[in-house]
C-alpha cells in the first residue's frame, strides 16, 4: 500500500488499514439498511458508542485508522455508509440524501444503539450529524470533523460538484468519476495514487441520484447553528468542532466562527487537511479520547 500515509510512530494509516471492526448490516426501526464496520461484534455491551459518518464520496473506510483504538480506549466504534452511498443502499429519490432526511435516518438508527453515543459527523456527514441532533437524537456529544455551518464556499470542491452535476445526469456514474477525478486531482496527495481504484470503486459503486442529492445539500443547506446550539443545550450534550489545519473545504475561519457560536472553540489537527482520520490518525485520536471519555463518564 504505497499510497498510505506514514503516522509519527512508523505505522501505516489510510483507508484501507488493516482493523479488526466486522462488516456488518444495521437496520433502522423503518428498514432501512446501512452498511458498517463495527467493532462491538464479541465486546461487552456496556462500552460507550461511537458512530461514524463519513463525507461525500467518502465511506466508512475514511475511519479505517482509528477504529481499533477506539476499541482499544472502550468504545463501541461503529462507521457507517451513508444510505446510497459505497456498499448501503439508498432510494431513487434525490430528495433523500438532504442533511434533514439522513439525519432523521441517523436519528433512528441512534435509538437502537446502546447509549451513551458520541457522533461524529465529517464534513457532509457532519451536515448529517447536525440535522439528527436537531431532530432529537439522543447524544452524549457531537463532533464535527472538517464540517461548516451551512453551504461549501467557492472554491474546487464546489467547483468539481457544479461541473459534475450534468454529466452524472446525462453519462452516468464512471463519466462523473472520470470529470471528478481530474478536478480535485489537485485536492489530493499525490502519494495517493495508488488508492485510485478503491476511490473510484466506492464512488462508482454509490447510486447517482445520492450523488446528486447530497451535491445539492453541499450546494444549498442553510447555516442552522443556533438551531444546533438549541438542539444540544437541550439534551445537554456536549460539543467539539475539530479540523485539519489545513483544511480546503470549509476553511479554519468559517469552522472557527461556528465553534465559537456553539459555545467552544476550533481545535486544529496540525499536519492534516480535510481528512485528519486518515492524515494525522494520533493527533486527532489524542483530542477525540479525553473528551469522549469525559462526555460518556458523565452518562
Amino acid at each position: 500500500m504505497a499510497a498510505d500515509r506514514e503516522r509519527g510512530d512508523g505505522v501505516i494509516a489510510s483507508q484501507l488499514s488493516p482493523h479488526h471492526a466486522a462488516p456488518v448490516l444495521l437496520r433502522t426501526p423503518a428498514g432501512i439498511l446501512l452498511a458498517a464496520l463495527d467493532t462491538g461484534i464479541g465486546e461487552p455491551s456496556d462500552r460507550p458508542t461511537v458512530l461514524l459518518l463519513p463525507g461525500y464520496t467518502g465511506s466508512k473506510e475514511d475511519f479505517a485508522p482509528i477504529l481499533d483504538p477506539l476499541a482499544d480506549n472502550g468504545f463501541r466504534a461503529i462507521a457507517v455508509d451513508l444510505p446510497g452511498q459505497h456498499e448501503s443502499p439508498g432510494p431513487a429519490d434525490e430528495a433523500a440524501y438532504l442533511p434533514e432526511p439522513l439525519g432523521r435516518v441517523i436519528a433512528e438508527l441512534i435509538g437502537t444503539l446502546p447509549a451513551p453515543v458520541v457522533l461524529v459527523g465529517h464534513s457532509y456527514g457532519g451536515l448529517v450529524a447536525r440535522a439528527a441532533t436537531i431532530v432529537g437524537a439522543r447524544l452524549a456529544a457531537l463532533v464535527l470533523l472538517d464540517s461548516g455551518p451551512g453551504a461549501l464556499p467557492a472554491g474546487a470542491r464546489l467547483d468539481a460538484l457544479v461541473v459534475g452535476a450534468p454529466i452524472l445526469r446525462e453519462s452516468g456514474v464512471e463519466a462523473a468519476y472520470a470529470v471528478r477525478a481530474g478536478l480535485t486531482a489537485q485536492l489530493r496527495d499525490p502519494a495517493a495514487q495508488a488508492l485510485e481504484d478503491f476511490y473510484r470503486h466506492r464512488f462508482v459503486s454509490s447510486t447517482a441520484a445520492g450523488l446528486l442529492g447530497m451535491a445539492t445539500g453541499l450546494q444549498s443547506e442553510p447555516d442552522r447553528t443556533a438551531e444546533l446550539a438549541a438542539a444540544l443545550a437541550a439534551i445537554e450534550a456536549g460539543i467539539a468542532v475539530i479540523s485539519g489545519e489545513a483544511d480546503d473545504a470549509w476553511g479554519i475561519q468559517a469552522q472557527a466562527d461556528m465553534a465559537r457560536r456553539l459555545g467552544g472553540s476550533l481545535v486544529p489537527i496540525a499536519g492534516a487537511a480535510h481528512s485528519p482520520a486518515v492524515e494525522q490518525p494520533d493527533r486527532l485520536l489524542r483530542v477525540l479520547l479525553p473528551l469522549m471519555r469525559s462526555w460518556t463518564a458523565r452518562r
